[in-house]
């Protein structure tokens, strides 16, 4: 779920949350709500509505379904992925409802992540370079920062940023990181 709403200081901001430290894959990773659609869902608009209200705690009949974007193949993790856009209309608080899996949840306002010096180039190891965000002690990398930035510009939202300036991929998030770093970091993060 790519949720946007309205800031409570005025202007837009979008839902993102830290996966929890203890996930077997991806741990730490900046993340939007969502997970995989059960039988019981009857569309993959409904599987982000009920996983956005698990994760973080916001009740669906709050968000307006924009629309589902066409499926994304993640070939690193062999899935399929349909994100889905979404306004909330009636925003309030949220949180880590669910510790198994979101280690915190935030609104990040959109002039944050806007501000040509939150963007940078994000290098990894295996070659991979694609665009990263920083905000709050958040580094937003891979699929997420990607699907974030494809949105902001389709939208016509995204302000000139240097695509040269690059930061390698923290320690932290590359298999085998030092989860002890992790788990520093976002505690430093907290305070």
């Amino acid at each position: 779920m790519i949720l946007f709403g309205s800031s409570d200081g005025g202007g837009e901001d979008v839902v993102l949350t830290e996966r929890a430290h203890t996930l077997r894959s991806q741990p730490g990773d900046i993340s939007f709500p969502g997970g995989k659609r059960e039988k019981a869902d009857a569309s993959d608009a409904d599987a982000a509505l009920r996983e956005t209200q698990e994760e973080v705690g916001i009740d669906p009949v709050t968000i307006d379904v924009v629309g589902t974007l066409p499926e994304i193949y993640l070939s690193p993790r062999k899935f399929v992925v349909t994100p889905v856009l979404g306004w909330w209309r009636e925003p309030g608080p949220l949180d880590a409802i669910d510790p198994t899996e979101v280690h915190r949840a935030v609104r990040a306002p959109l002039p944050d992540l806007l501000d040509p010096a939150a963007r940078f180039t994000v290098s990894h190891p295996s070659g991979y370079r694609g665009p990263g965000f920083e905000f709050d002690g958040l580094f937003v990398w891979g699929f997420t920062a990607g699907l974030l930035s494809a949105v902001l510009d389709f939208g016509g939202l995204t302000l000139p940023w240097d695509r040269s300036v690059e930061r390698p991929l923290p320690v932290r998030y590359q298999p085998g990181g030092s989860q002890d770093a992790l788990t520093k970091t976002a505690t430093e993060g907290r305070a």
